[in-house]
């Protein structure tokens, strides 16, 4: 990482009330000395201060705070220059700041970055940041919160320094098998009792819901027959004419996927071909077979056909078109033209959904979360299984190896590269 001092607008887009420019690196005390032409104020204490610059005289009168690190956000020293919001502020601040030396405007996500390299967020933390950064429902906010303020960290950390326990008490009984000075004679039962508490909360981590049914949403597939009225329901459900609604059989012949916020919870609702064995068109055959993949792949399942075809046990059945029957039929009866029955839909959607997401006071895990705490529980089962104290010692350190994955500490530079690239530039 660049030793030089980075820069950057980490408020919203001008123009805005307030402008925030962030300064971070061995030269941001320098900068606002240079700045306002005087000293620097007492650490963390807003002071009102006229900005200015050789070449553009006078920026802007603006609220300045001087951070010195390493306790900021960054690690390093800090300033932040609260400036009025206007573009053309903003513009000549920054102007003035790059032509300083040794200052460079920050890349995406290199505060943040610099944050985690100082020790200041791991891993899990900048992930629940990202996740609340891109969060558009309350339940990825506080599903990303929860991530963001450490919950998950430090769990990790209780693993580690009972993982580093059960490893001193491996090594002892290695080193020390021999001779009289053994630290306890009930040594192999603490280590078991130690390691069997560990595999019971690393399998219960692995239960968690997954952080990408938060951030893409809950599937929902609509299924069942040609014309019964799955893109009218769909459409019903997002607010909007997303699908093509018509009477003639096969208009639907591909996926049809629709992001929604219902109830403060994100869907990703999949209107699907009809399905029928009867089809002989190349084309609605292959949206067929696309449509039996999204069953495969469904959250919850909406079947508008008959009862005895449901695809899957915990499908909803819905009789779908009431306002053109004269009776009701079997499941849910509802018309999504004149809305009867569309509540006590979204009701069932909402209590399917509760339980896939996580709760109040849960997290939820990244794919690269749940692989790393898979490889904890293998290393640690395969350290139950092993006689010899040579290679259960050695399948505890692979253990400890994926603690260390999972907080970022090893093996993670070409995921990093990725994921603060996904950064706005101001983080």
């Amino acid at each position: 990482m660049s030793d030089a001092t980075i820069f950057a607008l980490s408020s919203g887009a001008p123009p805005a009330g307030i402008g925030v420019i962030r300064i971070s690196g061995a030269l941001a005390a320098d900068a606002l000395r240079h700045l306002s032409s005087r000293p620097l104020p007492p650490p963390r204490t807003a002071s009102l201060r006229m900005l200015s610059d050789a070449v553009e005289g006078p920026l802007d009168r603006a609220l300045v705070l001087w951070m010195p690190g390493p306790t900021t956000v960054t690690g390093e020293d800090l300033v932040e220059l609260h400036c009025h919001g206007g573009r053309a502020v903003i513009a000549a601040v920054e102007s003035a700041l790059s032509r300083m030396s040794g200052l460079r405007r920050a890349e995406a996500g290199e505060f943040t970055r610099r944050a985690f390299a100082n020790g200041r967020m791991d891993l899990n933390a900048v992930e629940g940041l990202a996740d609340l950064l891109a969060a558009e429902t309350q339940s990825q906010r506080r599903a990303a919160l929860m991530m963001a303020e450490g919950h998950f960290s430090r769990r990790i950390a209780r693993w580690r320094e009972a993982l580093l326990q059960i490893s001193a008490m491996a090594e002892a009984a290695l080193d020390f098998s021999d001779e009289d000075d053994v630290p306890d004679a009930a040594i192999g039962d603490r280590i078991a009792d130690g390691i069997a508490t560990l595999k019971n909360e690393a399998g219960q981590a692995l239960g968690a819901p997954f952080a990408e049914r938060l951030r893409d949403g809950v599937r929902v597939v609509l299924a069942g027959p040609p014309n019964a009225g799955k893109s009218t329901l769909l459409n019903a459900l997002v607010g909007r004419d997303a699908a093509i609604v018509s009477d003639i059989a096969g208009t639907t012949r591909d996926r049809i996927e629709v992001p929604a916020a219902i109830g403060g919870i994100a869907f990703l609702l999949t209107d699907t071909a009809g399905l029928r064995s009867d089809s002989g068109d190349a084309i609605e055959a292959i949206g067929i077979a696309r449509a039996r993949a999204a069953l495969e792949a469904a959250d919850i399942i909406l079947w508008l056909g008959e009862a005895d075809d449901l695809p899957r046990e915990d499908a909803i059945l819905i009789s779908a078109q009431r306002d053109r029957r004269s009776s009701d039929g079997p499941g849910l009866n509802l018309s999504a033209v004149t809305g009867e029955g569309m509540d006590r839909l979204i009701g069932q959607l909402l209590d399917r959904a509760s339980h896939l997401l996580p709760g109040p006071g849960d997290v939820a895990l990244h794919a690269r979360q749940r692989q790393g705490v898979g490889q904890l529980l293998h290393h640690l089962s395969a350290a139950v299984r092993e006689p010899d104290l040579l290679v259960f010692a050695e399948e505890l350190r692979l253990a400890r190896g994926a603690i260390d994955a999972l907080t970022g500490q090893a093996g993670t530079e070409d995921m990093l590269d990725r994921l603060f690239g996904s950064f706005c530039i101001g983080k």
